[in-house]
């Protein structure tokens, strides 16, 4: 149902990428990112379709993800380039378009903005209503549930002004039913233009797709009430420290509880933050939680592959998404970047983990021998290889190796080979 909402979309997207891309005229010339007259005549002639169609297709197409806008320019989405091979983007892309029905119908002429807002702001809880419902619900009961809730919003905000006051002046009230009325009217019209209800006869009822929209959207409020271990209005740091010492399970639940209270792209990219800090431990962490993410932080993660302190990581999460099985995905590391992660995880066992943990972790190295081993460590210019050698000798129990890996130590620390 979500491809075939969106395929005019996702036609004038693939176009736009064809015929507008780097190099070629541009699709804009507004500084706002809609078609000028000329590209949107040029894309019906081409398409077979009317100039408005164009329009609304290109309109569309933005709010669901799958052309972006820069400034005054658009490029296409992550969500296009997946359209093919990734059902989630779709799907993705679709609840992006539910979640701007407001703007993919004019709102009625002769509405104060407020209370436009109130009616946008009161419309999830009339979603909630006609999901459970789960079946046609007469218009008339959500006129009455959407004047309620407004009315409970002025309640919740209690604006009540300082200083003398005048007579209040008999006015109409703009949660008043007949004012409510045209306002419920778009937004049942505005949702049926994006495919998450229909209404006919009086009545409205969800469509399969838009039921399945509002129950995710209960879902994700459901899991980020329920935070396994209160770290969900903390930073992307705090709530990485936080989940060090949980086991796996339990980390996961506590990252698609964070994820699910704020904005994916802000999430992502706070997490990538916290990996480029200094603290080994949480730059692993928020790679975990950046899988948890999957798809929408594919373009973020490709974008740090030049950054050394990130780039092991982010070939290994590429490469999970890709499909490689996590046993494998080491194989796209080079020997320089597997070495380069070995240190780096050393230094997070060494910063919070325990000796002997740091002992096992010998296991992992690719080289055959620890002389090997050392000899690459040397080599990488990891900045902690010092403080890492330095720990694991002390750790270590055999004597003659504690020596060696001492030795190697004193000669990165004194710069000697």
């Amino acid at each position: 149902m979500a491809r075939s909402g969106l395929a005019g979309a996702a036609r004038v997207a693939r176009w736009a990428d064809a015929a507008l891309g780097p190099g070629r005229e541009a699709a804009t010339a507004d500084g706002k990112a809609t078609l000028s007259d000329a590209t949107a005549a040029r894309a019906a002639r081409e398409l077979g379709l009317t100039v408005d169609r164009v329009r609304a297709d290109w309109d569309t197409a933005r709010l669901a993800g799958l052309v972006e806008v820069h400034g005054g320019s658009a490029r296409p989405g992550w969500r296009l380039r997946a359209w093919d091979r990734d059902d989630s983007a779709v799907l993705r892309g679709w609840v992006a378009l539910f979640d701007a029905w407001s703007l993919a119908h004019p709102e009625p002429a002769g509405h104060e903005p407020a209370a436009v807002a109130e009616v946008v702001s009161a419309m999830p809880q009339v979603l909630s209503f006609l999901q459970l419902s789960a079946g046609p619900v007469p218009v008339a009961q959500l006129l009455d549930l959407l004047q309620q809730r407004v009315t409970e919003l002025r309640t919740e905000r209690c604006e009540i002004p300082y200083g003398p006051r005048p007579e209040p002046v008999p006015q109409s009230r703009p949660d008043d039913t007949t004012a409510l009325a045209p306002l419920l009217d778009w937004a049942l019209h505005a949702l049926a233009s994006v495919g998450a209800l229909t209404c006919g006869d009086g009545q409205a009822t969800l469509t399969p797709l838009g039921s399945w929209a509002v129950w995710v959207k209960l879902e994700q409020i459901c899991v980020a009430a329920q935070s396994p271990a209160g770290n969900i209005e903390q930073s992307a740091e705090d709530m990485l420290r936080g989940c060090a010492q949980l086991r796996p399970n339990a980390a996961r639940a506590e990252y698609r509880a964070w994820l699910a209270a704020r904005p994916v792209g802000s999430a992502v990219t706070e997490l990538l933050a916290a990996a480029r800090g200094e603290d080994a431990l949480l730059r692993g962490l928020a790679f975990e939680a950046l899988r948890v993410v999957g798809a929408p932080a594919e373009p973020d993660v490709r974008a740090v592959l030049e950054e050394p302190t990130l780039r092991p990581y982010a070939l290994l999460w590429l490469a999970e998404h890709d499909g490689a099985d996590p046993g494998d995905a080491h194989a796209v590391l080079t020997r320089h970047e597997a070495t380069w992660l070995w240190v780096d995880t050393a230094a997070a066992v060494a910063d919070h983990g325990e000796a002997p943990l740091l002992v096992r972790h010998l296991e992992s190295a690719v080289q055959p021998t620890v002389p090997a081993l050392l000899d690459e460590v040397r080599a990488v210019g990891h900045p902690r290889t010092v403080q890492v050698l330095v720990a694991l000798a002390a750790a270590h129990p055999d004597p003659a190796l504690a020596k060696a890996v001492r030795r190697a130590a004193f000669q990165v620390h004194t710069g000697g080979s």
